[in-house]
């Protein structure tokens, strides 16, 4: 079944976001992406290959308000009707109590993970009240809820992220447009990995598993649920 909607997935270049972009074209979505790693880009349009009907591919700052705004406007022209917006753009940094924090390390946390949902939603909104069935989609974690000790940072930028969707989700219901967030525990990357080498990752949820809860989340199938946090742990 084809599906020519418009999905844009910032920060769409890395583990999760290859995946779900997989799965979206595979069904005829054509795919805005944002990147600011030049080496993820040229992997993602390697494992991808697509034209540029399908694919539009930029680097942007999903933080700067101006880059945002203009990439938008751009996928409009391309495009048409934006009718799907995932934030993914995301980072984790942890290993510091509160007291060793440093300013660097909390704006940071906040700016990744919160401001560039902030800044990526507030420009959205309007394009994605002329689809006839809007998606949102946020990347929050269960450590919003489950707070770990070393990565207050972190923490409270997902808390955020949380937040921001639920007071989206109520201010849009009166919409055609919903609000949803998934909420991963440790996603089995090769980075996570890396950095956590003597971890157990049998359990971990996978960017594809992740990215089939996210398919459906942006589907028409559901328009009904809005102001969802979905787990997503695995078996952790």
């Amino acid at each position: 079944m084809s599906d020519q909607r418009v999905a844009v997935l910032t920060g769409g270049t890395g583990s999760l976001g290859t995946a779900l972009a997989k799965r979206l074209a595979a069904t005829g979505h054509r795919l805005a992406v944002t990147y600011v790693r030049p080496e993820e880009s040229a992997t993602f349009e390697m494992n991808l290959d697509l034209d540029e009907a399908q694919l539009l591919l930029r680097r942007v700052d999903a933080s700067n308000p101006e880059e945002m705004a203009a990439f938008l406007e751009e996928i409009e022209e391309r495009f048409g009707v934006i009718d799907i917006v995932c934030c993914l753009v995301g980072g984790w940094a942890g290993g510091r109590d509160i007291e060793e924090t440093s300013d660097v390390r909390w704006e940071r946390m906040l700016d990744l993970n919160l401001s560039s949902a902030f800044i990526t939603l507030r420009a959205a909104i309007p394009h994605l009240r002329k689809s006839q069935a809007g998606r949102i989609v946020f990347i929050g974690s269960r450590a919003a809820q489950d707070t770990p000790a070393g990565q207050a940072a972190f923490n409270v930028a997902k808390a955020g992220v949380v937040a921001l969707a639920r007071s989206a989700a109520g201010e849009l219901d009166d919409t055609d447009i919903t609000v949803n967030a998934v909420m991963p525990s440790v996603i089995d990357t090769p980075t996570t990995r890396e950095m956590l080498p003597f971890a157990d990752y049998v359990d971990w949820p996978t960017p594809d598993e992740i990215a089939a809860v996210i398919e459906f989340l942006v589907s028409p199938a559901s328009e009904v649920i809005s102001g969802a946090m979905i787990p997503v742990y695995g078996k952790t």
